[in-house]
């Protein structure tokens, strides 16, 4: 507008001077115009980089120039050579002065982060193996912009194999190897490593280890005395001892049954020969054994129907894991009692009126769980006890494994032996009991998050950068570089119903599961098309032990929802049960 107002000016000037001048040549200097070389006075160069930004002019005969930010002249030359070394936007602005005026305009510069690409290799990153053992490592890269190439080298030397993903690695030597993924583009290229120890068969350590030396269990009661790891263990002699009694040889596991209360030692030997030698690893367990029903917590007038405290919150990598908009995480659940206050928060929100408001809590993949207690005990009817809300909806079902506790030692906390309810993939060839995924952290930020299971399989949580910007969907409360949860495992159901990949279908299972469109235990036959918070109703007689076989109960204090299918539906991410609450149905039939 500036400009058309300096024309009409000058037009009319012009005009005066030849109606008084009129055998006089009047020459007046036109003023300069500036072209950018950019539409929309935007530019973009990445950090550290240069970039050259050259206007055309117009009537610049002659010209001064001027580019200027924060008040300070960064150029006097018709083109502007900037280099941004920190990420953000620079505005500057440009000037051309003639004798004819100035023309200026503002122009900004947007530096962005370099796209360097990550890699990383899932998996423990030292391992020790035996000769002629295949290692199959599977490699991911972070998702640029630019063409990125893998290559793949042992002890820095390059490998013959082609470019890909995934590398097979098999030595016939005994020595120490290193095997690196390097991923590589023309803004960078970083690396990532694993460390193969290659022994004999012989010289292969022996491992059986357990993570806890005491148990708790009820008069009667099977427990299982399970090792968290075992490997190796070929030709290795496992002998058994509760107190004095005599040695029972058995298996790594060991079930023990008391047939009264009281406290019990449970010795464990393994034994074998190596080198002519005999070699014995020792583990001591203390045992207390009580009586069910000692602790059993009776209701009050004061009781409520709905769980009174998380005790625990441990999802597996998710789209909605420390996500700030929709997940409502702010970035502060770094430690683990933070990651439950958020979970508690979630639930508990209510309306202006004071009427339960509860909002969803996603558990991630596979195996991710939260576990719950009740101010009281609840009763084991025979019939429907508890209830679980979650989200499904027609065509959206993410089937949550139900396990319930009793406090058996009497302390208020869930330590003792957790029982799954049975539900209608109980018992199926394709259900897999013990299930395990081991989940590893991303070397870098925005990256999947890779996983390997006890099967020998392997695959990845999905980064949706399209709707998430958290930097990771790693738990920031864990510590640990990975971590490994282990739950029972159903056949997923989910299937694309386009053919293309834009509509996925979640199917439903009958019953037994949160978050599940049961047209069982919903006890509604409600569409629920607003995915509304919605209960799936659970019975307490429906226990099993780890044998899958019935255990009763008559009451319980902990319940535990854990993620019971290990699939994703393209967009629509990780299969993930979300729950919004518990509560005792017992009280509100």
């Amino acid at each position: 507008m500036k400009k058309i107002l300096y024309f009409l000016f000058l037009s009319v000037t012009v005009a005066i001077f030849s109606s008084c001048n009129i055998d006089e040549e009047i020459t007046t200097a036109l003023p300069p115009e500036m072209i950018l070389d950019s539409d929309t006075g935007i530019y973009t160069v990445k950090e550290g980089r240069e970039i050259v930004i050259a206007p055309n002019y117009e009537s610049a005969e002659g010209a001064t120039y001027s580019w200027t930010m924060n008040g300070e002249v960064l150029s006097t030359s018709p083109s502007l050579s900037f280099v941004g070394e920190e990420i953000g936007e620079y505005f500057i602005v440009v000037s051309v002065t003639t004798e004819g005026g100035t023309d200026s305009e503002e122009i900004r510069v947007d530096v962005i982060a370099l796209e360097v690409p990550m890699v990383s290799i899932a998996g423990n990153k030292k391992q020790t193996v035996a000769i002629g053992t295949e290692v199959k490592l599977n490699a991911t890269v972070r998702e640029t912009t630019l063409q990125t190439s893998v290559v793949w080298s042992i002890n820095g030397q390059p490998s013959a194999t082609e470019e890909e993903l995934s590398y097979i690695f098999k030595a016939e030597t005994v020595g120490s190897y290193t095997i690196t993924a390097t991923a590589m583009n023309e803004d960078g290229k970083h690396s990532d490593s694993v460390q193969i120890e290659v022994v004999n068969a012989e010289d292969m350590p022996f491992v059986w280890e357990f993570d806890r030396t005491s148990y708790h269990t009820v008069v009667g009661r099977k427990l299982q005395i399970k090792p968290s790891s075992v490997s190796n263990g070929e030709g290795v002699v496992y002998t058994w001892q509760i107190d004095d009694c005599d040695k029972v040889v058995g298996d790594a596991s060991f079930v023990f049954v008391a047939d009264a209360a009281g406290e019990y030692t449970v010795t464990a030997m393994a034994t074998a020969e190596k080198d002519g030698e005999q070699i014995t690893l020792t583990h001591k367990f203390a045992v207390t054994a009580y009586v069910e029903g000692a602790f059993y917590r009776s209701k009050s007038g004061a009781s409520k129907a709905d769980w009174n405290k998380v005790y625990d919150y441990t999802p597996a990598p998710g789209q909605f894991i420390n996500e700030t908009k929709t997940g409502g995480f702010d970035g502060t659940q770094t430690t683990r009692e933070a990651a439950i206050a958020y979970a508690e928060t979630r639930m508990s929100q209510t309306k202006a009126d004071g009427t339960p408001n509860p909002i969803w809590v996603s558990l991630g993949g596979f195996g991710g769980y939260i576990v719950v207690g009740f101010d009281h005990s609840i009763d084991n009817s025979g019939d429907y006890d508890l209830a679980i809300l979650g989200n499904s909806f027609s065509g959206s079902s993410e089937p949550g494994i139900v396990w319930v506790m009793q406090d058996e030692n009497g302390n208020g906390e869930p330590d003792d032996t957790w029982y799954e309810l049975a539900g209608s993939e109980t018992g199926k060839p394709e259900t897999i009991q013990e299930y395990s995924v081991t989940y590893y952290r991303p070397t870098g930020t925005m990256m999947p998050v890779q996983w390997t299971d006890n099967l020998g399989n392997s695959g990845e949580i999905d980064y949706l950068a399209q709707f998430h910007r958290q930097d990771y969907y790693y738990p920031l409360w864990i510590e640990e570089d990975s971590y490994t949860l282990t739950g029972t495992c159903l056949e997923a159901r989910n299937y694309d119903a386009s053919g293309n990949g834009t509509y996925w279908v979640n199917v439903e299972y009958d019953w037994g599961y949160a978050d599940n469109f049961s047209p069982i235990d919903r006890l509604t036959e409600g569409e629920n098309a607003n995915a509304d918070a919605n209960a799936n109703h659970l019975k307490i007689s429906n226990a099993i032990d780890f044998e899958c076989e019935p255990i009763h109960l008559d009451y319980i204090d902990f319940v535990k929802v854990q993620v019971g299918v290990n699939a994703k539906s393209g967009w629509l991410g990780e299969v993930s049960t979300e729950v919004f609450g518990f509560y005792d149905y017992n009280m509100t039939k």
